[in-house]
């Protein structure tokens, strides 16, 4: 059943993103438009909620269902907090909170902060400054991860209860600062079993490495078809040795990135997580620096002007490999996992993943 629901996934949102995610519809949400068609479409697709039962209005699929998603909206690079809202769900579904339609984002985002929730009279209120969140002015909701009264809880927080300082990353994609002064709870409770403080960040950089596999792919593909359709000294730049040295590295890369990411989602349908994320992030972010600069490479000068859709996937790459810790982060976090487990584990562990 959940092979067939991949299936059905993977058709649908391929369909809907090649009609809708067009170039004109990116470059009017990097001026600040948002996309409302796009974004209702993906919503009546059933494609916002993969991980909430169908009981509660989802598709009631795995994170390997999430995956076929997440990845698809990281090739076309589209403009929507889709990842962002997928997880959001997903935490809601597991605590056993009812999720709301429309965008969803997360809170807080940047490593070591942290946001205060405290009971007044029969609710709660939450407190803090959480910087840096992706689209936090356009959510209708925020769900909110934060320790209270001794274990972690998730928090649902209406969007329009927070002040918001604009900001953007590299892609133009909005990274808000969003304050909240007492903004009343709408909705609370224990987070899932095995869920930590740190939830946000593993499932953050487990959306972003999908995110930065798909959009390899789509340098790959481009520079592909670049390279075959540009003709110099009377044939396609494609049959030079370099240019197709240069591809087998990019294609190799791109790979390695999309099996690092699918282990990653299949570990999170286990509960094996940090280890899995730490994998992908690094990998997929070492790949991305790569990609990036191969596709700018075979793309000659074309490639840097805007009028050209390549750096509609180089400015991601470039922004989500920071997301959610860098491969630096990640890798002292593998490191000290490593370490922890003593020397005679290491081979053990790598041979049974």
């Amino acid at each position: 059943m959940t092979s067939e629901l991949r299936t059905l996934l993977a058709d649908t949102v391929g369909r809907l993103f090649t009609d809708l995610a067009t170039k004109e519809l990116i470059e009017a949400a990097e001026r600040g438009i948002w996309p409302d068609k796009l974004w209702r479409s993906l919503e009546e697709g059933g494609l916002t909620l993969p991980l909430v039962p169908e009981a509660g209005g989802g598709a009631g699929g795995t994170w390997l269902d999430a995956h076929v998603v997440v990845r698809a909206a990281g090739r076309h690079t589209a403009p929507v907090p889709l990842a962002e809202t997928i997880v959001a769900s997903g935490l809601l579904a597991g605590a056993g909170l009812q999720v709301p339609l429309g965008p969803l984002t997360l809170a807080p985002v940047h490593i070591g902060e942290s946001l205060t929730l405290t009971r007044a009279g029969g609710g709660w209120l939450l407190h803090g400054v959480a910087t840096r969140v992706p689209w936090g002015a356009a959510a209708g909701h925020v769900v909110v991860l934060a320790e209270a009264e001794g274990q972690t809880m998730i928090a649902l927080v209406l969007g329009d209860t927070k002040r918001v300082t604009a900001d953007r990353n590299l892609a133009l994609e909005p990274r808000d600062t969003l304050t909240f002064d007492d903004a009343p709870v709408l909705a609370i409770a224990p987070a899932a079993a095995g869920l930590g403080a740190r939830a946000i960040t593993l499932y953050g950089a487990l959306v972003r490495s999908a995110q930065m596999a798909g959009a390899i792919e789509s340098l790959l593909q481009q520079s592909v078809r670049y390279t075959t359709e540009r003709k110099q000294f009377g044939r396609s730049i494609s049959n030079f040795q370099a240019i197709q040295h240069q591809l087998a590295v990019l294609a190799g890369h791109a790979a390695a990135a999309g099996i690092a990411a699918e282990r990653a989602f299949a570990a999170a349908d286990s509960g094996n997580l940090a280890f899995h994320v730490a994998a992908a992030k690094i990998r997929t972010g070492e790949a991305a620096g790569i990609a990036a600069g191969i596709a700018h490479q075979v793309h000659g000068a074309i490639g840097f002007t805007y009028e050209h859709s390549l750096h509609f996937a180089t400015r991601r790459l470039w922004s989500w490999r920071a997301e959610f810790g860098g491969e630096h982060h990640w890798a002292d976090e593998l490191g000290r996992r490593v370490t922890a487990r003593g020397a005679d584990a290491l081979w053990p562990d790598l041979t049974a993943r």
